[in-house]
């Protein structure tokens, strides 16, 4: 059919079509018959949709030659795209024909091909229409970034061709890996947000037309991927061959784990130097086990990078290090003997070796290798004659030298040759039987007596051992849950928190607690209250003396006679007067550490006003979260509500050193006159009916400030078991008594349970009701004693002091050791806490927090004067006084417990501000130890602090003047300028004699005539009369 002018005819002896002129034979009129010897697959689905590929020859010289082609029946779509002229045809099957509906795999026929002049080829081989049935999936999990291999198997699973099928896991394609009886693939990453919590389907699809799902019981379930939380060691030598130990979770997933090494300026996706690919080394679902790569040794002192990859998830191995291979010198001694010590030296050894990995041989005996250290290795000699290693050596005689080698992972190093030599024995046969006997019988006595008496020690010592591994283990596991518990627990007060919710103090109530608390009057302070008891008839003339006092008070000179300091200019000199006396005295670190001039407290005074809009923006809340976090941690086990102390604490002097039993109880608690809505409570069945009346109020009015909330004292609880209610109280006619001694009411002692309902109600006038119906004086006057009373712990008293003074000294030491044991808490509630001490000292500390003014102004002064004097090392720093006092800036209420674990922390604080190293010993004091890991991070980040204080912009006299009159004028209307200047007053009165004389001797003060006005001020505010 070729086109005439080319004279190409079919050459029967050739067998091909040639030129006319080359066919010796007869010239046949066409060409043969198509011929078809392989069919490609030979088995396809029902459904048909799949490429059926037909090999042979005479199939036509061109793709518009193939007129038909039909498999086993059925039409087949020729595609001439993919045609070979002569040799292969390839179509797309249709499904089976309708008229065949039988079961299995009977659908069979031969493939027919039709070409130009209705020549036909029929192929020997038969096609066989047939259903695949995917039946069962393996492995059935496996991590969502993929790499899983999974194998499906079936019947008929080989139906089609590898690259007809088409394998999906949940929608998520899978790589068809190998085809056949078995199908195998490896899952894609799943692209979903969230790992699905259901297992996802199978499904197998050949060609466009057929699709095969697993059945349900072998879905496939995508977990989370594997995680290294963590790997030991983190060095070796470029040797290799030391043992990594990884631990994670989720390894049992894993099919394939590899450790891979290149050197840090390679891409991951190059191909590593050197790969190690785990196959026999242990693996379970928490641990995997590797030998570190050896890497190239010409590039010693190249870094590199490591890896671990977890069929698709890929993690870094970070730290992780090579080092140089050791260095060893030549073995100085030759001769050994069992009871030897063989050193040997070198350099490097600890760099990536440890005394329990090393290996040495002296022949093919091993030394046991007792100290590593970094220059030497300390072996102890072999306890028996070894061989030579090799075996011509062994055909040698005994005596002959003996390697000496030393193994490190996969290096070996001969070291030198020595020569074993065995100690001579003394024949038992020439000591004398009669020293010898006894000898032994003695050391028999003495061995059984001292078995005897040594056993029960050693029982109680792996007793007392094992009871301190457990302890070290449940701490871990305490801290770890308990933070958990604390972040979930926290989350409802501190998530989406505001500045609205934290309960922030206006700037008048904030400063009065600053300047006036603690004060003998408390509260009712005249500063804080700002009445003056004052008559009417003279609030006049002392309003007029009061304004021409402050008047006088604008005189320096006047200033400087009465107080000795004042704000800003007066107190920038006295605090160079200050300075002055603390550098001569050669404590310069003890400045304005303990407050107790005037001049240091008006300084605080003054650095508080100027701190107040820094707290409530930038340390406010770390601070508030701090605060509530300790009063979670403390309330969540018991609290001595005598004795002030608890079992979560971080101060050692207040730590219950008692094992309370308690319980957690959820309390339904309904507030009478308020609705019947009920609040649940937490609580501890150890409680006093107090500290549960607290707790309550604290959940029932949590989004009121503690001022606004009703007080323990105005509110009554009652539980209501049955019908009857019954009134609770911390003593009753039912309290306890243990001689003379008064237990305090728990909710464990009115037998309350879980669950139980209570009512809350506000009570007129506080008395305790126990004391109505009461049969006798006496029984009332016990009631009364106060000092009689405990809760949890009894305090010891004479009976107890009687009976331990006959207690034996052994008893008296277990008892102090077995306390003692209780300080592990501290570290319990210390790592639960940690992260919100760690956050609130970031707020204050961190360098991209905001400086106030009056801090970058008050450093530079100090800066200043450091110079001027250069035995001052920069030691005195601001102390931010509210961390250990949070009721100074918020409304809340600070109870012992609390205020002590506060101070530990503020001590934290103080000892990170100081550069004086403090050197820690086990005599050191538990707060000290508690924070001495963290305490060199924080004082970088006071350092960083310093430095990023020192490059800030300067802030100018003029400046700061400004700053502070406009905290002047922000505040103006909610102090009470009238109180303060009649405090000074009276402050002046006190020393109004040597004030006076001070005046009549300083000429400044003569010239203004600041004696006379002073006198005047006197005679007016104290009704005196005068003749001035």
């Amino acid at each position: 059919n070729a086109d005439p002018k080319y004279s190409c005819v079919w050459c029967a002896n050739m067998r091909s079509c040639v030129y006319r002129e080359l066919c010796q034979s007869q010239e046949p009129a066409q060409c043969p018959n198509p011929k078809i010897t392989e069919i490609i697959p030979r088995f396809g689905p029902l459904n048909g949709g799949i490429v059926v590929t037909i090999k042979g020859s005479n199939l036509g010289i061109k793709k518009e030659d193939i007129k038909k082609v039909t498999v086993a029946g059925v039409d087949c779509v020729h595609q001439g795209d993919r045609y070979s002229v002569s040799t292969s045809v390839v179509c797309e099957i249709g499904p089976v024909r309708s008229s065949v509906d039988l079961p299995g795999p009977i659908n069979q026929g031969v493939v027919e091909v039709e070409v130009e002049g209705g020549r036909r080829g029929r192929s020997e081989v038969l096609f066989t229409y047939r259903d695949p049935i995917p039946e069962k999936v393996s492995p059935l999990k496996g991590p969502v970034a993929g790499g899983t291999v999974i194998t499906i198997s079936g019947k008929h699973l080989d139906t089609a061709n590898k690259n007809d099928v088409i394998v999906t896991v949940g929608g998520t394609p899978c790589e068809v890996l190998s085809f056949g009886s078995e199908i195998t693939c490896e899952t894609g990453v799943y692209k979903g947000q969230k790992v699905p919590l259901e297992s996802l389907r199978v499904s197998v699809k050949y060609g466009k037309s057929t699709t095969k799902d697993v059945p349900a019981t072998f879905n496939f379930q995508y977990s989370e991927n594997p995680k290294l939380t963590d790997y030991s060691p983190k060095t070796s030598f470029v040797c290799g061959g030391r043992r990594i130990v990884c631990v994670g979770s989720g390894f049992d997933l894993i099919q394939r784990a590899t450790m891979k090494v290149l050197p840090s300026a390679d891409d991951f996706s190059q191909s590593p130097p050197v790969e190690f690919i785990q196959y026999a080394i242990h693996k379970n679902d928490t641990v995997l086990l590797f030998d570190s790569p050896v890497v190239n040794r010409s590039s010693e002192t190249q870094s590199f990078r490591a890896f671990l990859q977890l069929d698709n998830v890929i993690e870094e191995l970070n730290s992780f290090e090579y080092h140089p291979d050791p260095f060893f010198n030549e073995l100085t001694k030759n001769i050994i003997t069992e009871t030897s010590i063989i050193i040997v030296t070198g350099r490097g050894f600890s760099k990536a070796m440890t005394a329990e990995e090393a290996q040495a041989f002296v022949g093919d005996a091993s030394c046991k290798v007792t100290i590593l250290q970094d220059d030497k290795l300390f072996l102890e000699a072999p306890s028996t004659q070894p061989r030579a290693r090799s075996k011509r050596q062994r055909r040698d005689t005994s005596s002959d030298p003996l390697d000496l080698t030393i193994k490190f992972g996969n290096g070996e190093w001969v070291v030198g040759s020595v020569n074993y030599e065995r100690k001579y024995e003394v024949p038992l046969a020439i000591i004398i039987p009669a020293v010898i006997v006894p000898m032994l019988l003695f050391i028999a006595v003495s061995v059984y007596c001292y078995r005897r008496k040594s056993q029960q020690a050693e029982r109680e010592y792996e007793k007392v051992k094992h009871q301190l591994d457990h302890l070290e283990e449940s701490v871990r596991d305490r801290c770890k849950k308990e933070f958990t518990d604390l972040m979930i627990e926290m989350e409802d007060q501190t998530n989406d928190l505001s500045e609205a919710r934290i309960p922030f103090l206006d700037y008048k109530t904030y400063t009065d607690r600053v300047f006036f608390l603690p004060s003998k009057d408390g509260d009712n302070d005249v500063m804080i209250t700002g009445k003056l008891d004052i008559p009417e008839g003279r609030k006049v003339i002392v309003a007029q003396a009061l304004n021409q006092f402050s008047n006088l008070l604008n005189s320096k000179t006047f200033l400087i006679n009465m107080f000795y300091s004042t704000l800003e200019d007066i107190m920038r000199s006295l605090l160079l007067e200050l300075m002055e006396e603390y550098v001569h005295s050669k404590n310069p670190k003890l400045m304005l550490r303990r407050s107790e001039t005037v001049v240091e407290r008006m300084l605080c005074n003054w650095m508080s006003i100027c701190l107040y809009q820094f707290l409530r923006d930038s340390a406010g809340e770390p601070l508030y979260k701090l605060f509530k976090a300790i009063k979670h941690q403390v309330e969540k086990g018991p609290v001595d509500a005598k004795m002030k102390k608890a079992k979560y604490t971080l101060n050692d002097t207040g730590l219950l050193g008692d094992d309370v039993e308690y319980c957690v109880l959820t309390l339904q608690v309904l507030v009478h006159g308020e609705g019947p809505d009920v609040t649940p409570v937490k609580v501890l069945n150890c409680d006093t009916i107090s500290q549960v009346k607290e707790k309550i109020i604290e959940q029932v009015y949590r989004n009121l400030p503690y001022s606004q909330r009703p007080k323990v004292d105005s509110v009554a609880l009652e539980w209501r078991p049955g019908s009857t209610g019954q009134i609770l109280s911390d003593m009753d006619l039912t309290s306890q008594k243990e001689g003379r001694w008064k237990r305090l009411n728990t909710l464990a002692h009115y037998n309350v349970r879980d669950n139980a309902t209570l009512v809350l109600s506000r009570v007129l006038h506080t008395h305790r009701q126990f004391h109505q119906n009461q049969d006798s004086h006496e029984e009332k006057n016990a009631l009364l004693e106060d000092d009689k009373v405990f809760h949890l712990v009894r305090p010891a008293d004479e009976l107890d002091e009687v009976k331990s003074k006959r207690g034996s000294l052994k008893a008296k030491a277990t008892t102090k050791a077995i306390a003692e044991i209780y300080l592990t808490r501290l570290l319990s509630v210390k790592g639960t806490l940690q992260q919100f001490v760690d956050d609130f000292f970031r707020s204050v500390l961190c360098s991209g927090a905001v400086v106030p003014p009056a801090v970058k102004y008050f450093f530079d002064f100090l800066d200043e004067q450091a110079l001027k004097h250069d035995n001052v090392e920069e030691e005195t720093v601001p102390y931010l006084e509210d961390q250990q006092n949070p009721h100074f800036i918020f409304d809340v209420h600070v109870t012992e417990v609390v205020d002590a674990s506060l101070s530990v922390i503020a001590q934290t604080f103080m000892d990170a501000c100081t550069k004086t190293e403090h050197k820690l010993s086990r005599e050191s004091p538990s707060n000290k130890l508690l924070y001495a890991k963290e305490i060199s991070t924080y004082k970088k980040m006071v350092d960083d602090y310093y430095k990023g204080i020192k490059q800030m912009v300067p802030v100018s006299d003029q400046d700061m003047n400004t700053h502070l009159a406009e905290v002047s004028r922000e505040h103006t209307d909610t102090l009470n300028t009238q109180a303060a200047l009649h405090q000074l007053y009276q402050y002046a009165s006190k020393y109004y004699d040597g004030i006076i004389q001070s005046l009549d001797e300083d000429p400044a003060a003569q010239s203004k005539q600041l004696t006379l006005r002073l006198q005047q001020i006197a005679a007016a505010l104290e009704n005196k009369v005068t003749d001035l």
